[in-house]
């Protein structure tokens, strides 16, 4: 990407040339829109301005780092150094690359993008070939990966932002009018059925059992593979210890991203506690008394007697207190889907899935224009063909597991969430200056002083 990309628009312009360590160590959290007040005592300010909402090049530039920005590399090694024997080599779930690192590339994340026409779902689209960072291109590219779900901002109706829909003081300051919000929204199905089969590629003696802490440590469908030797009964994995396969970590480096560069372009940009995932997403528990919401699809599992030792759930009536998202539907299509029952008929059918998405016709490793693309002259035919696949057991291994936690359980997965909420977003808006040179020293950067005339004028 280079400064000629920017097409002369200014902004643009300022923002690729603007330091990344000044962009660091300037960073500070500006909660304060333009058109907001705040009642702060003998600091309490009203503002005389109309709020002010972003432009689409504005949005759009937020947009391109939560999609794709390239493809990844697969520099890992094949073999174990020490006998020379084949490891697994290819884990990951995609090879098109993000602004921000994800276990095994699983891209478990999803954007929603919320402004004052409405709350959209942010389509993942194929890495751009040219990386142009144009204007032209930056806003078509947004317009493209926009999917309208509501057609209003999502937030509680009016007089309802108290706790558990809003936390403390960020119900006077958070999506107000004029703000756009940044929703990260985690799929952890995929990842974990992913993540189970490479912990299973461990050498002999070093695969652990996996024990169900919610079901008095027993082996969690692996007693066969305890006995036939592929497990080692000494080395015990609870599931409950593996929770979300670290699969949420991509949410948090992503937004971490978004809020420099919003900052960056002299916007506010503001990380925060969101409205209660449960309320937002749609969960039967609080859809009478805040309404659909998102709209997620959620399951709740069927009350079983063991379900008072296991989740201390004591009546049936108490069932829904284990209800979790499992995927989300808009205009017929499937915007989110779990790996998990109803998605699929069953748990062997979301696993099998799984692995046809990576080698199955049509899959990840099957794609051989794909890796063309990343390696040089005829190395992508030799990491095809020399890099290993998972061993047989492995997936058998990992498909009884996931059979048997559905099975006991009546969820997927059942010591974490199918769909995870990190419970925090990005809020970015204009600020308002008057405020931050009336209180404060340093208030504002440059970037913050010169933004209208340079994205707005």
């Amino acid at each position: 990407m280079s400064e000629p990309d920017s097409a002369g628009h200014p902004g643009l312009e300022a923002l690729l040339a603007r330091p990344l360590l000044e962009t660091v160590f300037k960073r500070r959290t500006h909660r304060v829109s333009r058109g907001a007040s705040v009642p702060a005592g003998s600091m309490s300010y009203r503002s005389p301005h109309r709020p002010e909402p972003l432009g689409e090049l504005e949005e759009a530039v937020i947009i391109a780092l939560t999609g794709c920005s390239g493809l990844t590399m697969p520099d890992r090694p094949f073999e174990d150094p020490r006998d020379h024997k084949p490891i697994m080599a290819k884990p990951n779930l995609n090879m098109a690359g993000r602004t921000a690192g994800s276990p095994d590339n699983a891209q478990a994340t999803h954007f929603f993008m919320i402004n004052d026409s409405g709350t959209y779902y942010l389509r993942k689209l194929p890495p751009s070939p040219e990386q142009a960072f144009d204007p032209d291109t930056l806003v078509e590219r947004a317009r493209q990966s926009k999917v309208r779900v509501l057609d209003h901002r999502l937030d509680v109706a009016a007089g309802m932002r108290d706790f558990p829909a809003y936390l403390d003081s960020n119900r006077f300051l958070s999506n107000l009018p004029g703000t756009t919000l940044f929703l990260p929204v985690v799929d952890l199905s995929h990842q974990y059925i992913n993540a189970l089969m490479y912990l299973l590629t461990q050498p002999d003696g070093a695969r652990p059992t996996l024990v169900d802490d919610r079901n008095f440590y027993r082996p969690a469908g692996v007693q066969k593979w305890i006995k036939n030797g592929f497990l080692n009964p000494a080395v015990k994995l609870p599931l409950g210890a593996m929770g979300p396969m670290r699969t949420q970590v991509e949410a948090d480096l992503l937004l971490q991203n978004m809020m420099l560069v919003a900052d960056a372009m002299g916007l506010g940009a503001w990380i925060h506690a969101t409205i209660s995932p449960q309320i937002m997403l749609g969960d039967p528990k609080f859809s009478r008394a805040y309404g659909r919401m998102l709209g997620f699809d959620f399951v709740t599992p069927k009350f079983r007697p063991a379900d008072i030792l296991r989740w201390q759930v004591p009546l049936p009536k108490y069932a829904a207190l284990r209800a979790h998202p499992v995927g989300l539907r808009a205009g017929g299509e499937h915007l989110i889907k779990g790996a998990c029952p109803p998605n699929y008929p069953s748990m062997q059918d979301a696993v099998d899935s799984v692995i046809r998405s990576k080698f199955g016709e049509g899959g990840i490793y099957a794609d051989k224009e794909l890796f063309a693309r990343i390696y040089k002259n005829d190395y992508a035919q030799r990491y095809l063909a020399e890099a290993s696949d998972y061993d047989q057991r492995v997936i058998d291994c990992a498909r009884d597991i996931c059979v048997y936690i559905h099975a006991t359980h009546g969820r997927f997965p059942a010591h974490t969430d199918a769909i995870h909420v990190p419970g925090i977003w990005l809020q970015t808006h204009h600020v308002e200056p008057e405020y931050y040179d009336r209180f404060f020293q340093d208030g504002l950067t440059e970037a913050h002083r010169r933004h209208a005339s340079r994205w707005d004028g």
